[in-house]
Parts: structure tokens; C-alpha cells; sequence
């Protein structure tokens, strides 16, 4: 039974592998997307039958499978991508934009491809998904009908012909790590990542998007050898359901 629960877990741990990388694939090219890894440990655990023994040949060193150790994101800066729309914004450097989703709850996400949405009260700057931009203060950021001039000054301050609008609320945390996926290129803070700290010198490039940064090659190489995993994982279950049944039939 012991070498089919190895062999089980060594399944069920490449799938979780192969499915964070068909992930990563499919979205090569989203604006704002963070690539994810899955790490792994194999547990091996010395079970002593007689520890006050003199001999050592009764140790027994038994394994328990594989075990995923964590899932990371890796938040390295993506290529930047020339679109030359003016509500189109690409943080240089550290830092996430803060958004407001529908549900009223803070998010954090890198994707920079904004648009504006038309209400009764105002215009108000929106993410791609349709949350509210968040200013430095977390308010929203509402904008004129009319983009003409507008630009990006003293990095990260809105202004048009008028004078200044809004500053972006860019914000840092201690522990990037620690942030947890919400979906859609969006983070949600937890204890472990820390507080949102204000990033008073960020800069911001207008006309231009973070594009994902997926590395395909690294993920095509990761794709053969987790399926080469799998497969003998497989063999593995296979022989060892094959020996049980023998002795089984031994008996």
C-alpha cells in the first residue's frame, strides 16, 4: 500500500504542476499577468522499530510520497508594450495600482489598460474588469468627458489643461509574497504580505501597458518534464497495483 500512496501522490502533485502551468500559457498575453510556480519536497521519514536496539538494520527509511511545498508568484516587471492610449498606465519599478471591485472590497493588481465609465454623477476612471481606479486618499477618481492634455505628472498625478485631477494610489507592500489571488490579474492583501504602504515616488509612463511575464520557453521545458514526471508516476502505480495483485493471488 505504502509504494501506491507514494505513487498516488507523485500523480496528483505533477497535475497540480502541469495545471499551474497551463495557467501560465494561457496567459502569455495578459496585460499585468504574474507567472506562478509550484514547488515541491519529497517527505521521507525515519521510522524506528527498535530505537534502544544495538543494531541499525531494523531503521527503516520510509517514504510518504511527494508534497507540494508552496505556490509562489513571481512579481519580476514584465516588457513594457507601446499602445500610445491615453488611458493606458504602466508602473516603472515597484508598486500596484488600488482598485475597488463591485463588491466594494480593495484589490491590488499590476494591468494598467484603463477606460473610462460614463455615470449619472461623473466619468470615473475603471480597470479592465470594470473596478474603480483608487486615488492615494482610496477615493475614486473621477475625470472629465474630455481627455484631451491629459498626462502624467510628478509620477503618478493626473492633470489636463485645468490643473491637477487626482494622484494613482500606488502602494507597496513588505511582502509581495504574501498577496492572494483574486482572479483576473488582481491580488488581495493578507497578514503575510503586510500592510499597503503609499509608494510616494512612483512613476508611471503613460501610453503604455506591463504585458504578462511568462516565460514560454521556461514554461514549455517545464511542461515536458512535469508530463515525463507524471507518466512514470503512472508506471509506478501501475507496477506496484500489479505486485499487490499477485500477492494477493499468492495467497
Amino acid at each position: 500500500m505504502q509504494a501506491i500512496y507514494t505513487a498516488a501522490t507523485g500523480l496528483k502533485a505533477q497535475q497540480n504542476r502541469l495545471d499551474t502551468i497551463a495557467a501560465n500559457i494561457s496567459n502569455v498575453n495578459t496585460v499585468g499577468y504574474k507567472s506562478t510556480r509550484v514547488d515541491f519536497k519529497d517527505a521521507l521519514y525515519n521510522l524506528m522499530e527498535n530505537p534502544a536496539g544495538d543494531s541499525m538494520a531494523s531503521n527503516l527509511l520510509k517514504g510518504s510520497g511527494v508534497l507540494m511545498n508552496a505556490t509562489t508568484t513571481d512579481f519580476s516587471e514584465g516588457r513594457l508594450e507601446t499602445t500610445n492610449s491615453i488611458l493606458d498606465f504602466a508602473i516603472i519599478g515597484e508598486g500596484f495600482f488600488t482598485l475597488e471591485n463591485t463588491q466594494g472590497e480593495i484589490l491590488y493588481t499590476r494591468n494598467g489598460s484603463f477606460s473610462l465609465s460614463a455615470e449619472e454623477d461623473a466619468s470615473y476612471l475603471v480597470s479592465s474588469q470594470g473596478y474603480y481606479v483608487l486615488d492615494r486618499d482610496g477615493n475614486r477618481i473621477a475625470l472629465p468627458k474630455d481627455l484631451t492634455g491629459l498626462n502624467i505628472a510628478n509620477g503618478t498625478m493626473l492633470r489636463n489643461e485645468d490643473g491637477e485631477l487626482a494622484a494613482l494610489g500606488i502602494v507597496t507592500f513588505p511582502n509581495n509574497d504574501g498577496l492572494l489571488a483574486a482572479g483576473e490579474t488582481c491580488y488581495r492583501p493578507s497578514e503575510t504580505a503586510g500592510e499597503p504602504t503609499p509608494l510616494e515616488d512612483a512613476r508611471i509612463e503613460q501610453g503604455k501597458i506591463e504585458s504578462s511575464n511568462v516565460d514560454l520557453a521556461q514554461e514549455l521545458t517545464l511542461l515536458i518534464r512535469s508530463q515525463r514526471a507524471y507518466s512514470l508516476a503512472s508506471r509506478a502505480l501501475k507496477t506496484a497495483d500489479d505486485m499487490d495483485g499477485l500477492a494477493n493471488n499468492i495467497r
